[in-house]
């Protein structure tokens, strides 16, 4: 039996209107996903919520039985003057949500045909290459080695202990996102005990909710030693397993003594801090914690040449995403082309 001929979803189609579907979706993309991923469709919902407007369908008294897969084709023109992944994005959404009334059987509607109508009327993102400074990333790693490069004298004597405190998490913290490619909130989430110091590795819940396998080096193992050492007399304090502890800790005067775990805010401010410190304020919004990343993946393919490893080490979920590191930078090609032709007119 059809979505259409089944009683209970005909009654429910009936006392359900469009808005009401759409904020049901809502609820669950922000269950299953992210309360990031829920808010970016919202606004694709309330954009499509404009254009059954002007097709005569008032979201909040139309019910939901009255939406068909007709819908799209007014949507796709209307997201033309987006950006190419603007659009995407918000067809996405769109799709999901016809997806789940068809599957909660709200209405009935051609799954195949929305597929066709999205890929016939969309335009295809280009392709943009990661851009990030490689070689300031590699001067600012360079410098935070010297744990001294990092000490900031303090204005407050009470501040002293932070600040020592502060320059061996920031160091720890800066390696640690370059040598295994951690996304910025993957790591203030991490605690002591999520680390096999023995096998170099951490067992993490990473993107889309999914178990994952991060690596590290010896060096940012190291690191991350170093500080807790010097942290050591502060966690014993707590009363706490050192395993439950963050790995990352806040040393302001709003933790005190106290170990409270990073935010995202806080490792954003940590790279920006000490990119202006050792870089330069030039430097400051050219790199970011994402750019650690891109230097991570980069590094892994020049190191190994070999697409599928560095998909699995970045943990990319689709391959095409890990293609756009493959890219050589304007001083490889220049170097490859002065090789070339330079060699050959002085034969």
């Amino acid at each position: 039996m059809s979505a259409m001929t089944d009683p209970s979803a005909v009654s429910e189609a009936k006392t359900s209107t469009i808005s009401d579907a759409m904020r049901a979706y809502l609820r669950m993309v922000e269950r299953s996903r992210s309360r990031h991923t829920m808010l970016a469709y919202k606004n694709a919902l309330q954009v499509f919520s404009e254009i059954l407007k002007k097709q005569s369908l008032d979201p909040v008294s139309t019910p939901i039985g009255n939406l068909t897969e007709d819908l799209i084709s007014p949507l796709t023109d209307y997201l033309s003057v987006f950006s190419p992944a603007t659009e995407q994005l918000y067809l996405q959404a769109v799709k999901g949500f016809f997806l789940y009334l068809d599957s909660e059987r709200l209405a009935g509607i051609n799954q195949s045909r929305v597929a066709v109508l999205i890929r016939q009327r969309s335009r295809r993102p280009g392709v943009r290459y990661p851009q990030f400074p490689s070689n300031d990333i590699e001067r600012l790693l360079a410098a935070v080695e010297d744990i001294e490069n990092l000490l900031v004298p303090a204005g407050d004597p009470d501040e002293t202990l932070n600040v020592k405190l502060r320059a061996y998490r920031d160091r720890a913290f800066l390696i640690t996102l370059a040598d295994t490619g951690f996304r910025v909130h993957e790591a203030c989430n991490l605690r002591r005990g999520d680390i096999d110091w023995n096998d170099q590795r951490a067992i993490i819940i990473g993107k889309g909710n999914k178990q994952a396998v991060v690596r590290f080096t010896s060096r940012s193992l190291q690191a991350i030693k170093d500080y807790l050492t010097q942290r050591a007399q502060l966690d014993g304090d707590t009363g706490r397993q050192l395993s439950s502890l963050p790995l990352f800790a806040r040393h302001d005067k709003g933790a005190g003594k106290k170990i409270k775990p990073m935010t995202p805010t806080t490792g954003r401010n940590i790279v920006r801090e000490r990119v202006e410190q050792i870089l330069g304020r030039e430097m400051i919004g050219k790199i970011t914690p994402h750019s650690f990343r891109h230097y991570f993946v980069t590094t892994v393919l020049r190191g190994t040449g070999n697409l599928k490893i560095a998909q699995e080490l970045a943990r990319h979920k689709n391959i095409q995403v890990t293609q756009r590191y493959t890219h050589l930078s304007d001083d490889e090609l220049d170097k490859a082309y002065h090789e070339v032709f330079e060699r050959k007119s002085k034969k």
